[in-house]
């Protein structure tokens, strides 16, 4: 007996997952501790619209939001692989996100010595890894998995 998930089906794994990538990032950040960087919180963005493209295509089921939804994973895979090369050194990162900026710090702390002013989070560390794999590695690589199951959703009749 063979079965084959609807389009239905994958779009929810789909969206599901990028909410749970979603959920996941925003417990390290949260629970964890880990402050994201600019890079990270790009990688974010896509998913968000990834969810929202699920709502939309389980409510009114298009191909064109199922691809929609392909191109929004491929996009936070994209951001993750670029990030990913820049916390390994491959190729230079964006000058505002490793030179240490001081966005977002008003003046008055700046000038204060005594004010709490914590470190800028920098896109060229790596705060955390498993298997060799950054978290911006292991978003590429779950967004790509996403990504496919967004196209089988769009293949589907």
């Amino acid at each position: 007996m063979q079965t084959t998930l609807s389009a239905r089906a994958y779009t929810a794994v789909a969206g599901l997952g990028s909410a749970a990538l979603l959920a996941g990032a925003f417990a390290f950040q949260y629970i964890g501790g880990l402050a994201p960087c600019a890079l990270c919180i790009w990688q974010r963005w896509p998913h968000a619209v990834a969810v929202g493209v699920m709502v939309l295509a389980l409510l009114v089921p298009n191909r064109w939001l199922m691809a929609l939804g392909a191109l929004a994973a491929l996009t936070s895979a994209g951001i993750g692989g670029f990030h990913m090369g820049v916390e390994y050194g491959w190729w230079e990162g964006l000058q505002s996100c490793t030179g240490g900026s001081i966005s977002g710090i008003s003046m008055d702390d700046l000038l204060n010595p005594n004010a709490a002013v914590a470190a800028p989070v920098r896109c060229d560390q790596v705060p955390w890894s498993m298997l060799g794999l950054s978290m911006a590695g292991w978003n590429m690589v779950l967004s790509l998995g996403l990504a496919g199951l967004w196209a089988l959703a769009a293949s589907r009749d």
